[in-house]
């Protein structure tokens, strides 16, 4: 995903497709979910990321932030908030390897291995 560069984060979810789809009908305006417009291979790869994240990353903030808002739900709503996780996460990794900033809390674990 980084063989290009990107001016933002917006621009960065947008190419991987985890961005809300806009609907606007008058003075109404809301969301329809997720855009899907973007690379599905990626977005696939993230959303499983984030799964590991949370697994092998328990202590980082981006793991406190998903269980602060999910706490013991299962089904639709943690499947929503995994998905909102996974572009935080892309972020994360794309400010990493563009500016070497290392996301806060990680511990040092391998996110496919390690012991646990």
């Amino acid at each position: 995903m980084f063989f290009r560069d990107f001016e933002n984060r917006q621009e960065l979810a947008g190419y991987v497709g985890l961005t809300p789809q806009p609907n606007s009908s008058g003075p109404r305006e809301t969301d329809q979910g997720l855009d899907k417009a973007g690379n599905a291979l990626a977005r696939w790869a993230m959303i499983q990321l984030a799964s590991r994240w949370l697994y092998f990353q328990p202590d980082s903030a981006l793991s406190r932030w998903f269980h602060a808002r999910v706490g013991n739900a299962r089904g639709r709503l943690r499947r929503i908030k995994l998905v909102a996780m996974a572009c935080k996460l892309l972020v994360a990794f794309w400010r990493y390897a563009t500016q070497g900033i290392v996301p806060e809390g990680r511990d040092g674990r391998m996110i496919a291995g390690g012991d646990r």
